[in-house]
């Protein structure tokens, strides 16, 4: 057999070996790698580690692909965008902190967003959550009422458990606006068995427009209110964002443009003209 033809063999039974192995970056970038390493010497260990490298880095390009798909994050949200000034109570520097997530993820810690409607908390929770699957963690973005309705259909079908469980492989657990589950004993009983579930093993993040002294309308129990505080404080981060609308704020210094003055707090009716959302 000529020099040639045993070079296609192997190569023919290099591409089958890594596509059994599951290495196809490898696969694709090793010819390309190869000649370059026999045209300027490299030693064998620098042209494996090389391969290694790449076929690393996709893995981990592939990862973060299919766990944004899998969070459902509201799309253009993220840190480098939110608007700090806006929620001047809020440390960008605890923010950021917090975006890391090893200190609270892996001790299934809480972490509590409470502010009027429009206060800029849905589109910190999602920043936060773009931050964190950045970051390595995987997250799932939801409003409560979709989330509820699911888990009240998988009661039904005698499959509430395997529901909640399904939901463990999220590190973090974004439910936004809890203020909008309905007072109904069906409802709140669903949504009170997840928190509990997630006691102290996985975390959540909650967005709510009332104070913790509100929540009796959301949980028709008080006991049941109070068990369900208990739980989430527990172990929790709260931020408090107690400001105008953020979005009335964003979309006030969106239409000032450069080199006019700053919109001011109280200008409200001026700044009702101009909220688009």
């Amino acid at each position: 057999m000529t020099a040639p033809a045993t070079t296609a063999v192997d190569t023919a039974r290099l591409g089958v070996m890594l596509n059994d192995l599951r290495l196809p970056t490898i696969k694709t970038v090793w010819p390309e790698f190869a000649a370059r390493a026999d045209k300027e010497g490299w030693p064998a260990a620098r042209f494996l580690a090389a391969l290694a490298e790449h076929e690393l880095a996709e893995r981990d390009r592939r990862r973060m692909e299919r766990h944004l798909t899998e969070a459902r994050l509201p799309p253009g949200k993220s840190l480098d965008t939110f608007d700090f000034d806006a929620v001047p109570m809020v440390s960008k520097a605890q923010v950021m902190a917090v975006a890391a997530g090893d200190a609270w993820l892996s001790t299934g810690a809480n972490l509590l967003l409470f502010g009027p409607p429009s206060g800029g908390k849905s589109q910190l929770a999602a920043a936060l959550g773009l931050a964190l699957i950045e970051n390595g963690w995987k997250v799932l973005f939801t409003r409560t009422t979709d989330l509820v309705q699911k888990l009240q259909v998988a009661r039904r079908e005698l499959a509430l458990e395997a529901a909640i469980a399904r939901l463990d492989r999220f590190d973090l657990l974004i439910l936004d606006d809890l203020a909008y589950v309905t007072k109904d004993q069906a409802e709140t009983s669903v949504l009170f068995e997840l928190i509990s579930a997630r006691y102290e093993r996985r975390s959540m993040l909650i967005t709510a427009n009332q104070p913790f002294g509100d929540w009796g309308k959301v949980f028709p129990d008080p006991a049941m209110t109070l068990a369900a505080v208990d739980r989430l404080v527990h172990h929790a981060t709260i931020f408090e964002m107690n400001v105008e609308s953020y979005r009335r704020r964003v979309a006030l210094d969106r239409k000032r443009g450069p080199g006019r003055p700053l919109s001011h707090p109280d200008r409200r009716a001026t700044a009702a003209s101009v909220e688009s959302t």
